[in-house]
C-alpha cells in the first residue's frame, strides 16, 4: 500500500505477545496512545476486536472518523484502515508483534497516509510519531 507519508515506531514490551495483543486490539485502550476519544462502533465479524470491528476516533475539535480492523492474527498482527471520515487519505496501520528471547514483545508499528491539504500529512505524521512513542509504555508493561 504505497502512500507518501509513513510513521514508523518500534517498542519493546516486557509483556508477552498475548498481553500486548490484547491491549492493542481493545479499541478503548487506544485513547491515550493517540490522545483521542475512542468509542467502539461495532464488534468484529467473529470476535469482539477481530476483523470487521470498528472504532470511532475524535481528535480535539476535528470531526470524528472511523477505523476498521482488516486483519487480526492473534498475538502477531493487527491491520486497520480509515473507512469513514477524517482529513487523511489512504490511511492504514500495521502492528506486528514478535516474541523476544526474554519473554517480552517487540512491536513494529507502521502507519501510512496522505492528506489533501499540502503540509498536513507531515504535521500529522510528526504528531502521531511523538504521541505513539511517548504513550506506548502506558499500554502494557
Amino acid at each position: 500500500m504505497p502512500t507518501p507519508t509513513r510513521v514508523h515506531v518500534t517498542h519493546r514490551f516486557a509483556s508477552s505477545p498475548d498481553v500486548v495483543f490484547a491491549a492493542l486490539s481493545e479499541h478503548e485502550n487506544l485513547g491515550p496512545l493517540f490522545l483521542a476519544t475512542i468509542r467502539r462502533v461495532r464488534d468484529g465479524d467473529t470476535a469482539r476486536n477481530g476483523v470487521g470491528s470498528v472504532r470511532s476516533l475524535k481528535l480535539g475539535p476535528l470531526p470524528a472518523f472511523e477505523e476498521t480492523t482488516t486483519v487480526s492474527e492473534p498475538n502477531t498482527l493487527i491491520e486497520y484502515r480509515i473507512t469513514k471520515g477524517g482529513p487523511l487519505r489512504g490511511h492504514w496501520g500495521v502492528q506486528k508483534l514478535t516474541p523476544t528471547s526474554d519473554g517480552g514483545t517487540e512491536l513494529d508499528y507502521t502507519i501510512g497516509f496522505d492528506a489533501p491539504i499540502p503540509g498536513l500529512a507531515a504535521i500529522v505524521g510528526k504528531a502521531l510519531t511523538s504521541s505513539i512513542s511517548k504513550n506506548l509504555s502506558r499500554l502494557a508493561p
